[in-house]
């Protein structure tokens, strides 16, 4: 007896490429018929949500992290007939903080002239938790930026800071919903994902211990089997 696999699209976080979810794809294998969407050629949270669903199936779960969570929220504004179920990691509903905003544009400012220089040394810390940072889980990270590059990198700086605030839409989310987040991410804490949590009946909320903002790098096996027992809500 053949099982029909249930389509996933999965939304990558910025600087971040398919290798984010490879580990998660290869795991649910068995269960999932999953693509990957990608971010990287849209300045704008509504753009990169327009162009996954012209490539996703007719119906599908999404699975995302991060800015993929912003596109997520997006896609369920645009075509909330076509998603079936929603697993959020390490992201926010919020719009972007002030402060937030301002290192942003710095940023982006510099890079305009002088040499983009991906996922520092100095900047790694803040994206994994320590026992990460030496190792291949960094050395991933640091790849995936290299690969997505600075233009890419300043669309979805743009696409960030544009952002809408999708808390008011967190409670007309009606399917099966997971809220994850590193017990340790300092970029989108586990404040954030509480609050996405508490807006959304009926949803799951899982904290990884030991884990920053990137758990399908840091944690695959506990991401995965997160994922697994989520296709069964």
């Amino acid at each position: 007896m053949t099982t029909d696999l249930a389509p996933l699209l999965f939304l990558p976080g910025l600087l971040n490429d398919a290798v984010l979810w490879r580990a998660a794809i290869d795991a649910l294998a068995d269960r999932t018929a999953a693509a990957v969407a990608d971010l990287t050629l849209d300045d704008s949270v509504a753009a990169m949500a327009r162009r996954a669903l012209v490539v996703a199936p007719p119906r599908f779960g999404l699975v995302a992290l991060s800015m993929g969570g912003y596109v997520a929220f997006e896609i369920l504004r645009q075509a909330p007939e076509r998603v079936t179920r929603l697993a959020l990691f390490d992201t926010a509903a919020a719009p972007e903080d002030p402060g937030r905003a301002a290192t942003r544009r710095q940023g982006m400012d510099q890079l305009k002239v002088g040499r983009f220089a991906g996922v520092t040394t100095r900047l790694l810390p803040k994206l994994v938790h320590a026992s990460h940072v030496d190792g291949p889980v960094g050395e991933a990270v640091k790849a995936m930026a290299e690969r997505v590059g600075d233009a890419a990198f300043l669309r979805q700086q743009r696409a960030i800071l544009d952002r809408a605030d999708s808390r008011p839409t967190l409670s007309a989310i009606r399917v099966p919903t997971l809220v994850a987040v590193g017990a340790d991410d300092q970029l989108t804490p586990p404040a954030l994902a509480r609050e996405i949590h508490d807006g959304i009946a009926g949803s799951r909320f899982e904290v990884l211990p030991e884990c920053g903002h990137l758990p399908p790098l840091e944690r695959p096996d506990a991401t995965a089997a997160l994922l697994r027992d989520w296709l069964t809500l």
